[in-house]
């Protein structure tokens, strides 16, 4: 038996876990603050996840969460579990990866160092199972107390898209196209380039004709969105017949998301990596939901 435990944002993700996997067991956590408004935290039951395989569902989507679910997280190997699995599907310090001048601070790597303290189990390091995280080499980050598995949700993009006729793929930059292209095989593959003009930054086809074609931009993550937007019209001056647009991470800081609605897209496919998110989008045309909920549970319980 796996026992499931997860922050609160993290709910309606554990509940499709266990739902489509027997073995999966939801675990409660008191979630608590004290009057001064730090966390007044327990693991309910405690005793029962002695020598068990545990998981925990996390969202890091502000620096107060990462302090109390760390908290979490560290004290679950202390509890004698047999195995710990940590899910953090959208990895939020990946965009700042990197430093430009002396002074800047890649908090990418700050992140990595807090859960590279997370302790051992008695069989061994903690994996932290991250989605399309938003470069591959922060893998480097972590240190080998721990054991990154860096997972892709593309395939539920494709498992969407191929009964769908005439699709080509696009990708808005370069490191899109490294990143990606090599999954879409069988596919016209279309890549764009931002460029500079008077005017500001714009977006470019560089490669692959997407005439007359249905094209699905494909990225990591979306922001503001405003890279997808010019992407999209340059795809549509090009001749592209429509456009879609999928991304594992929606975001969407500010509420960004609303400034889709009147863009046109055919569709727009996220996945519930970011659960505020998908909540505020449900049901709202044109995006559309792909739960990671049947991958997770395949990959947690693919080694016990």
């Amino acid at each position: 038996m796996i026992k499931v435990l997860y922050c609160p944002q993290m709910s309606d993700l554990a509940r499709q876990i266990c739902e489509k996997k027997e073995s999966c067991l939801t675990g409660r956590i008191s979630w608590q603050n004290f009057n001064d408004g730090f966390p007044d935290l327990r693991v309910k039951d405690a005793a029962e996840l002695r020598n068990s395989h545990v998981v925990f569902l996390a969202c890091f989507d502000s620096p107060a969460e990462i302090f109390r679910q760390l908290s979490v997280i560290y004290e679950l190997p202390r509890l004698a579990v047999k195995s710990l699995k940590v899910v953090l599907p959208y990895f939020s310090t990946g965009t700042m990866e990197r430093v430009d001048e002396e002074g800047e601070i890649a908090t990418a790597a700050t992140l990595a160092r807090m859960l590279s303290n997370i302790p051992g189990t008695m069989s061994g390091p903690v994996q932290i199972i991250i989605y399309d995280i938003h470069a591959l080499q922060e893998r480097f980050y972590f240190s080998d107390k721990v054991v990154p598995r860096l997972e892709t949700a593309i395939p539920l993009l494709l498992d969407r898209i191929k009964d769908m006729e005439n699709i080509a793929v696009a990708f808005p930059d370069e490191g899109a196209w490294k990143r990606f292209a090599r999954m879409f095989e069988g596919y016209q593959l279309v890549t764009a380039h931002k460029v500079r003009d008077l005017d500001g930054r714009k977006v470019i086809i560089r490669e692959g004709d997407p005439c007359g074609r249905h094209v699905v931009i494909v990225d990591d993550l979306v922001m503001t969105g405003g890279t997808l937007i010019q992407c999209r019209k340059a795809l549509l001056d090009n001749g592209a017949a429509k456009v879609s647009a999928y991304v594992t991470h929606g975001v969407f800081p500010g509420d960004a998301w609303q400034r889709f609605a009147g863009q046109d897209f055919a569709n727009f496919w996220i996945t519930d990596s970011c659960p505020g998110t998908a909540v505020k989008i449900e049901g709202k045309k044109p995006f559309e939901i792909l739960s990671l909920a049947v991958d997770i549970s395949n990959k947690i319980a693919s080694d016990i």
